[in-house]
């Protein structure tokens, strides 16, 4: 006589509804995309991924019927974006699994650069990563203002850091204070998490930081380079 059966994890079906979603290679182009934080046109995905609108815009309903993307229209344009934080954790997670050595060598110089520049530095939605990421949280922990040793806290410190910097904190949401963020080329966890966001946003607002070309790849300004080298001593890696 057989045993009885135990019942299926109730959590089963929607892993694996997850799982699904990502599991397509247009659709997985279209969230390592949305990683830059911005909210893209349909026709912009569409071209990105190589894919008619058509197939795109099938695509996209999937994505925001299963909660891992939000859209608004405007006009004639359909606009998208990673739905939340947490989505944006998620899939840099799982693209830190993958090996950061190319699959293929770069078809030329600009395809070359263009990945130099994303190791250097970059955003992971809302925070800085790569080299840069890593040279910041480095030197937060070496100045205790970081804790490592159980996940990672801003210390009293650090509290008093931000708020010496000028740069203000929101700690009214569920999001946590400060996360580590597995870093798909370095391998080591960068900052993020409020603290993440609120460091990155003041970067650009102040004239630190400055996209450079179509990705997420982030360029030191020279007002950066002296703003990070007073409040952390630090020379930023895009620098060099």
């Amino acid at each position: 006589m057989l045993g009885r059966m135990t019942p299926r994890d109730p959590q089963a079906p929607r892993l694996a509804g997850l799982a699904a979603l990502i599991a397509d290679e247009t659709r997985a182009a279209c969230l390592l995309a949305l990683l830059d934080g911005r909210a893209w046109t349909a026709g912009e995905l569409a071209r990105h991924a190589g894919v008619a609108p058509s197939t795109l815009s099938e695509h996209l309903g999937k994505l925001v019927a299963g909660g891992l993307l939000t859209e608004e229209r405007q006009g004639r344009h359909r606009y998208v974006r990673l739905a939340d934080p947490r989505v944006a954790h998620l899939v840099e997670d799982l693209t830190s699994q993958i090996s950061p050595e190319p699959a293929h060598r770069p078809r030329g110089l600009r395809e070359s650069s263009a990945g130099s520049a994303m190791a250097r530095g970059r955003t992971c939605y809302d925070h800085l990563a790569g080299r840069l990421g890593i040279a910041i949280t480095d030197a937060m922990t070496e100045r205790q203002l970081l804790l490592q040793d159980t996940g990672f806290a801003l210390t009293d410190a650090g509290l008093e850091w931000f708020a010496d910097a000028g740069i203000p904190l929101d700690r009214t949401g569920r999001r946590p204070l400060s996360r580590a963020c597995l870093d798909w080329t370095e391998r080591r966890p960068h900052l993020a998490g409020v603290a993440g966001a609120a460091l990155c946003r003041h970067a650009f607002d102040e004239g630190w930081c400055v996209h450079i070309g179509t990705e997420r790849a982030v360029k030191v300004t020279a007002a950066g380079e002296r703003a990070l080298s007073d409040l952390l001593g630090i020379r930023p890696p895009t620098s060099r």
